[in-house]
């Protein structure tokens, strides 16, 4: 055994202390007491030969030695967090854990009844969902099978391309009996808009679409997909939704539809290593039918 590698021990604690900020933050975490992660900490800063923390009035603070540790750190949690999960399960059995990742509004609203279909089928299966409109990454471990809204980019991956789902703009009922609907996207301009709030790569889709939006028309807003959803639904003004989404709200109504419509891949893809995982290979075959089911209900009908 290499004695100049950490034990992992160690290790999980440095990151325990990083996201809590304190020796009793993260002593609950690990449910632990805080002497104990003091000795890791002094441990880990000994083996190292660096100092990890400096103290403040916030607490903890990782010096620019901890900062560098970090990257390392979070990726070998990664890397047992995968060996746990392959290990929770032998590989032609119907049971253990799958970790999923899927954007916010995938994750949030159309995948939960997937799943609970899915645990129907396999109760055994322990399932663990993230949302996050960050693509994680499947060949350092992150997760398990990820649903995307653009074509993976690591070739090594096994990927399958759903189709397409549409989104579109809308409004509540309750927002139009005060506001006339729009006729045009010119009249957009007189109501209440939801949109982005600091991320550029809304701005950048709204660029490349041409639309006639900017910043500073948006009356409400976020960064959360969610967010912005949740205030459609509660008539704050004009959003957008995927059309599969707004579908199952009656209050819904489509507004300007023939001129604006936007349209997003979707592909479900796992490590190349999980094909033959049972588990895995039934989540993903059981993802792929059900979102492909999805996407025909989110696509305009001309």
């Amino acid at each position: 055994m290499d004695t100049h590698v950490p034990d992992w021990h160690l290790l999980r604690a440095f990151l325990a202390v990083v996201r809590e900020g304190s020796l009793s933050g993260a002593a609950r975490t690990l449910a632990t007491t805080q002497p104990t992660m003091g000795r890791q900490i002094a441990a880990l800063e000994t083996s190292l030969g660096v100092k990890l923390f400096t103290r403040s009035i916030d607490g903890l603070s990782p010096t620019e030695a901890g900062l560098r540790l970090i990257p390392s750190a979070e990726a070998m949690a990664a890397a047992a967090e995968t060996a746990w999960r392959l290990a929770s399960g032998k590989a032609d059995e119907a049971r253990g854990t799958v970790r999923i990742t899927a954007s916010e509004v995938i994750g949030g609203e159309v995948l939960p009844p997937i799943l609970a279909g899915f645990h129907a089928l396999y109760p055994q299966i322990t399932v663990e969902l993230v949302l996050s409109n960050r693509n994680e990454d499947l060949l350092r471990g992150d997760a398990d099978v990820a649903v995307r809204m653009v074509r993976p980019s690591q070739v090594a991956l096994v990927a399958k391309r759903i189709g397409k789902i549409d989104a579109g703009l809308y409004a509540h009922q309750h927002y139009l009996k005060a506001h006339p609907i729009p006729l045009c996207l010119h009249d957009l301009h007189q109501h209440a808009l939801i949109g982005y709030d600091r991320n550029p790569a809304h701005s950048r889709m709204i660029e490349m679409m041409g639309v006639p939006l900017t910043h500073a028309m948006f009356a409400f807003r976020s960064d959360s997909d969610l967010a912005q959803l949740a205030a459609l639904r509660a008539g704050f003004g004009i959003g957008a939704s995927q059309l599969g989404i707004a579908k199952r709200d009656r209050n819904l109504v489509p507004i300007l539809h023939n001129e604006l419509l936007f349209s997003m891949d979707v592909w479900v893809a796992i490590h190349p290593d999980m094909r033959n995982d049972r588990r895995i290979r039934l989540m993903f075959d059981y993802l792929v039918r059900e979102l492909t089911h999805y996407a025909r209900t989110s696509h305009h009908k001309v």
